[in-house]
């Protein structure tokens, strides 16, 4: 089930060291794409309503499944997701690997994080970007961050040893409950049907069940996250052209000045930058992809 856009995409997947990370290209594939970062837990599907409105108007998308994600290879044993860190290396495998220059990229939650940390590790190489719902990397009170670190290696090493037949499997119906009530509210349950396309998998040890795909490891995330002085040392060195997109009940953060003082560094550091508003939930791009389609095809256009 190719998603509610159509099927103007192709499945494209590029070689790893530990696997493979996959994808959906939508629209020409003589165009350089767009390359698209879903947010944490999520996969590319966040993205299906947007992406072919996109396409209308003249781009052309990469969605990524990030490692873990969707129907991305998970990291090896023993390897620790450091989320908004590692998305620097793996968005640095793509561009090398298709040898793109000047790219333009679109985040949404943990992918506008993504995005931030690569146009100031890559000034040069980062034409514009598209922030949804998120201003920076997740930004954390050290003293939170200390507290919870020896419990997420504990939890880490539990998942570790979990077999396939430990997993937890559920019937469909059961599945789209389980999600929806997840997000709160945040997401309709016609878009976490649209994501559960790439968000499970048959079980195989038991007929007629799923489980999800994403690498249970996600859940142990405590080592990801920055303090406010890492992260506005980053927005001081990103020099291309910004915007980001705000939901009106979107993400909320442990310390909600913080989202300002990013959002004043990116004024004076970007060469231009553009804060949006919109009434919506976190995740308004798939929700409501009519209402940020218009100002995210102009301003990626322009």
């Amino acid at each position: 089930m190719n998603g509610c856009g159509g099927d103007n995409f192709n499945e494209v997947e590029i070689p790893v060291p530990w696997g493979h990370i996959t994808g959906k290209w939508w629209g020409p594939r003589n165009v350089q794409p767009v390359i698209a970062i879903h947010g944490w837990q999520d996969n590319c599907g966040t993205f299906d309503n947007l992406a072919p409105l996109l396409v209308k108007g003249g781009l052309s998308v990469y969605c990524i499944d990030l490692p873990g994600h969707g129907f991305s290879s998970h990291l090896p044993p023993g390897q620790i997701y450091y989320i908004f860190w590692d998305g620097i290396h793996y968005l640095r495998r793509i561009v090398k690997h298709f040898n793109w220059k000047n790219i333009k990229l679109i985040g949404h939650s943990l992918g506008g994080g993504i995005a931030f940390l690569y146009a100031a590790v890559y000034p040069k190489d980062v034409d514009r970007y598209v922030s949804i719902d998120i201003a920076s990397p997740s930004v954390r009170i050290a003293k939170k961050m200390v507290d919870l670190m020896g419990h997420a290696v504990d939890k880490f090493m539990e998942y570790e040893t979990k077999s396939v037949n430990s997993m937890p499997c559920y019937v469909y119906d059961e599945m789209v409950d389980l999600v929806y009530d997840a997000y709160k509210g945040t997401v309709t349950r016609k878009g976490c049907e649209i994501m559960l396309r790439r968000g499970m998998k048959p079980a195989v040890h038991k007929e007629g069940h799923y489980v999800f795909t994403r690498d249970p490891r996600l859940k142990t995330v405590a080592l990801g996250f920055m303090t406010l002085d890492q992260v506005l040392e980053f927005a001081s060195r990103i020099k291309c052209r910004v915007m980001v997109i705000t939901a009106s009940t979107g993400l909320r953060n442990d310390i909600p000045e913080a989202y300002d003082k990013v959002l004043d560094t990116l004024e004076q550091s970007a060469d231009i930058f553009e804060h949006v508003k919109f009434e919506g939930t976190h995740h308004l791009h798939l929700n409501d992809a009519e209402t940020i389609a218009p100002c995210t095809i102009k301003f990626l256009c322009s």
